[in-house]
């Protein structure tokens, strides 16, 4: 087997349909099997790692320098600091640098070795996203050892026996287990280089956001509107939700097959809708209530992963630069009556936004929250926080 001359420090990528990847190890040893997908932003990475919405997915990165700025407490977008809750690992095409950021801790590998994660370095990664980008995302497996040998076939096997995603619900193992409050707000520049911004307003209004995988940068947008937030977790029931006295929900992002997760959290959704809750959904969220207005899902080739990409609001005629990260969409054609589609994506067409007639229900598959990426998206939360405000004025 070719590769790194150092054996202690090769690693392999071994997909499902035999192909072998060889190259130089970063991070913890280990062994995951997962699904590969290619993301497409510059920036991040440190977020991108820890967004739950990547559980059970190996990342490839199509930008060649990954690690440079280092990695720091304040970036990570879990709640909590279960790995495996979040990436399984990373595919890089360049070694990282030494680190040079003013707000750098740690070094990406050291990072990853206290997160327990895995990864490769010196990876084409160029024609590994073509690959995807043409057959779909891959089952593989992602290995490093001590001793840099490998059986070939044993992981291969394994990858090719990986049940994949499809059919799982994620988000309960994703959420948090009790109800939580939050009080942070987005992260803005000051004379000391760091801080938190203040509220834009002040609704007084409470939100709570049912987590199916929450990315923190959702919590820091939704306080940085000057809502008050409690989060419950993703198998609470309807009356959980309203003992919260909630002036609207927000149903997040997350991991998995949205219609496994659909089983429970529908008829939950459902009842907010039937009781007039403001809602807003993101992602996962935003497919969650799509499954409960009666539309389907349906599982991607290669999904949307990455900071770059245009989506149109088709209420306005804007076109935004969005962040995404998604497996499975909302099947268009399923829409039913009285649903509208108020964004699609301008690389493939598919539906990336809905609205619900005559009822403040409204979601996006994209991440206008925007951490990492983007920021043309981010009037989407005071969309919301002026709709809950609105609501309460009504009553």
């Amino acid at each position: 087997m070719s590769g790194p001359s150092d054996t202690q420090n090769r690693a392999v990528l071994v997909l499902a349909d035999g192909t072998v990847y060889v190259g130089q190890g970063i991070g913890a040893h280990g062994e995951v099997v997962a699904e590969l997908c290619f993301n497409t932003a510059m920036t991040g990475y440190q977020e991108i790692l820890t967004d739950p919405s990547y559980m059970n997915q190996i990342v490839a990165f199509t930008f060649p320098h990954i690690g440079n700025v280092g990695c720091n407490k304040e970036d990570q977008e879990q709640l909590h600091t279960n790995p495996e809750q979040s990436a399984r690992g990373a595919v890089l095409r360049a070694l990282p640098t030494q680190s040079s950021n003013y707000r750098s801790e740690q070094s990406l590998d050291e990072w990853m070795k206290g997160r327990a994660l895995v990864g490769i370095a010196g990876i084409d990664t160029r024609a590994l996203t073509k690959k995807i980008a043409q057959y779909g995302m891959p089952h593989a497996v992602l290995a490093y050892n001590q001793d840099g040998d490998y059986d070939l076939k044993s992981l291969e096997k394994r990858a090719k026996e990986w049940s994949g995603i499809s059919g799982l619900d994620l988000a309960k193992k994703a959420s948090i287990l009790a109800q939580e409050t939050y009080d942070l707000g987005l992260w803005a520049w000051n004379e000391e280089g760091t801080g938190r911004c203040t509220p834009t307003t002040t609704t007084k209004s409470h939100v709570v956001v049912m987590d199916f995988g929450i990315k923190q940068n959702i919590l820091k947008a939704l306080i940085s509107v000057g809502l008050r937030v409690s989060i419950a977790p993703a198998t609470s029931t309807f009356d959980d939700i309203m003992a919260l006295k909630p002036d609207g929900v927000v149903l997040s992002n997350g991991p998995g097959d949205p219609a496994a997760t659909g089983a429970y959290a529908v008829p939950v959704i459902q009842n907010l809708i039937k009781n007039n809750i403001p809602i807003f959904g993101i992602c996962l969220g935003h497919q969650m209530l799509a499954l409960a207005l009666g539309a389907k899902t349906i599982k991607m080739d290669q999904g949307h992963h990455g900071a770059n990409h245009p989506v149109k609001d088709l209420t306005t005629g804007k076109v935004e630069i969005v962040s995404m990260n998604h497996g499975f969409m909302v099947d268009q054609s399923s829409l039913p009556e009285g649903v509208i589609e108020t964004h699609i994506s301008l690389f493939d067409g598919s539906n990336c936004g809905i609205a619900l007639k005559n009822k403040p229900v409204f979601s996006v598959q994209h991440h206008p929250e925007a951490s990492p990426g983007p920021t043309d998206s981010l009037y989407l939360f005071e969309r919301f926080a002026l709709t809950l405000s609105k609501d309460l004025v009504k009553t």
